[in-house]
C-alpha cells in the first residue's frame, strides 16, 4: 500500500489531535466543577439545588450530544446576538455534558462512603464542612478516579461530533482531507486507526492509575 499520502494527512491529524486534547482537557476540568457541583446538590438537603441540579441532568442527559453542540453554536448567538467560537462553543458542549455524568459519578461516590466516617468526624467535633473537607472528600475522590478517567476517555471520542459546529479536531481535519483529495477509503482508515491508536494509549494510562489507586 502507497502510504505517501500520510505525509499530507498526519499533520493535519496531529493538528486535529491539538484541538481535540485542548477542548476535552477543558470540557473535562469544567465539566468536573459542575459534576461537583451538581452531585453535591444532589446529596444536600436544599430542594431548589436538588431540583435545580435534576432539571440540568435530564436536559443534557436527555437530548443527544449533537443537537446540544448545534443548539449552543447556532441558536445561543441568535438569542443573545453574540456569536461563539467554534472551540469555546465546543468546550461549553463538552463541559455541559460530560459534567451530567460526572455529577452522577459524584453522588455515587458520596453516597458510597460510610456513614461511620462522617459521624467519627462529627465526634471529633468537626464542623459539617469539615467533616465533608477531610473525612469525606479525600477516600470519595480516590473511589472515583477511575471513573472520572474513563470519563475523560469517553469526551475524547464525544469530540469528534464536534465537527458538525467546525471544530478542527481529528475528525474535522479527516473530513477537510477527504473532500480535497476524494481519498475517503485512505482518509477514514487512517483516521480509524489513529483514533485507536489515541485511545489506547488513553486505557493504559487508565489501567496504571487504577492500579495505583488500589494499591
Amino acid at each position: 500500500m502507497d502510504l505517501s499520502f500520510l505525509k499530507v494527512l498526519m499533520p493535519m491529524l496531529l493538528d486535529g489531535l491539538k484541538i481535540t486534547l485542548e477542548v476535552s482537557m477543558f470540557g473535562i476540568f469544567f465539566g468536573f466543577l459542575i459534576g461537583c457541583l451538581s452531585g453535591f446538590a444532589l446529596q444536600c438537603k436544599n430542594k431548589i439545588a436538588k431540583v435545580i441540579a435534576n432539571i440540568y441532568l435530564w436536559i443534557i442527559r436527555g437530548t443527544p450530544l449533537i443537537v446540544q453542540a448545534l443548539y449552543v453554536y447556532f441558536v445561543i448567538p441568535k438569542i443573545t446576538g453574540h456569536d461563539i467560537q467554534s472551540n469555546a462553543a465546543g468546550i461549553i458542549v463538552i463541559s455541559l455534558n460530560s459534567g451530567a455524568f460526572i455529577a452522577e459519578i459524584v453522588r455515587g461516590s458520596l453516597e458510597g462512603i460510610d456513614l461511620g466516617q462522617k459521624e467519627a468526624g462529627v465526634s471529633l467535633g468537626l464542623t459539617p464542612f469539615q467533616t465533608l473537607w477531610h473525612v469525606v472528600i479525600p477516600p470519595a475522590f480516590k473511589s472515583m478516579l477511575p471513573a472520572l478517567f474513563n470519563q475523560f476517555i469517553i469526551t475524547v471520542k464525544d469530540t469528534a461530533i464536534l465537527s458538525v459546529i467546525v471544530v478542527n479536531e481529528i475528525t474535522k481535519q479527516i473530513q477537510n482531507y477527504a473532500a480535497v483529495t476524494f481519498d475517503t477509503i485512505q482518509a477514514y482508515s487512517a483516521g480509524a486507526v489513529f483514533y485507536l491508536v489515541i485511545i489506547s494509549i488513553l486505557i493504559i494510562i487508565q489501567k496504571q492509575i487504577e492500579r495505583r489507586v488500589k494499591a
